[in-house]
């Protein structure tokens, strides 16, 4: 009974890794594909440059693709010190989650209050010959978002120095409507924009967040479970 339950959660491991290094894979396909690209989706913020979505798309994929590494071939090949990293990988990332979580609580206005100002120094960097992908990122998110500048469209005022906004601003799009001072533009913030969008679906990203936890947890148990297993009886359990 015991070898057969052990075969079962070798194998399981075994394919549950396989998916997440598949899924690694093309997380970091996507996020290479994304950096050699146009920057459609570059950086908003002037103080991280590199902290871009294709840099975060690249290094997630990275630590999936790693992760998925040790738990599929430490799992098939019922390697000790294999299943230990894939342990404390698993261990590292989730501690860090938490910190990150509890740090982001109990800063919560001091690290809005910062994120808005990184936003609107960044909106000065728009229409510089060096940040194309910024000014792609803007468009992209004003146009799908409804919303305009950071706080609202008088954000834009401040950092092109003139009474002008992007033409995605604009309720009724044509060209130059940006500049038309009695076009419709409109009248949410970005930002406000995005934080109402988390508010009302934060039960869909907590039921995500509580997923991704209960497949770490899991993900070190069964390693654990493995690792001692094998540890106890030097054996392996081929099916």
């Amino acid at each position: 009974m015991a070898r057969g339950c052990l075969c079962f959660l070798k194998y399981i491991m075994f394919l549950f890794n396989l998916i997440f290094w598949l899924c690694g894979c093309g997380l970091l396909g996507v996020g290479i594909w994304l950096s050699v690209s146009q920057g459609s989706f570059a950086t908003f913020s002037p103080t991280f440059p590199s902290l871009s979505g294709a840099n975060l798309v690249i290094a997630i994929g990275s630590i999936i693709m790693v992760t998925g590494f040790l738990g599929c071939l430490g799992a098939i090949k019922e390697n000790k010190c294999l299943l230990l990293s894939f342990f404390i990988v698993l261990l590292i990332i989730l501690l860090a989650e938490l910190i990150l979580l509890i740090l982001f609580f109990v800063y919560m206005d001091k690290v809005s209050e910062n994120a808005k100002k990184d936003l609107k120094d960044g909106l000065a960097l728009y229409n510089t010959e060096y940040n194309v992908g910024l000014k792609n990122a803007w468009n992209i998110i004003q146009a799908e978002w409804k919303c305009c500048g950071v706080t609202d469209y008088s954000d834009w005022y401040d950092a092109l120095k003139e009474q002008v906004v992007p033409d995605r601003c604009c309720q009724e799009h044509y060209q130059d409507c940006g500049r038309n001072s009695t076009s419709l533009f409109w009248p949410t913030g970005c930002y406000d924009a995005i934080k109402n969008y988390l508010a009302e679906n934060k039960h869909v990203f907590g039921i995500i967040g509580m997923c991704i936890l209960i497949i770490q947890v899991l993900g070190m148990a069964f390693s654990m479970t493995l690792f001692h297993q094998i540890h106890r009886t030097g054996k392996k359990y081929d099916a």
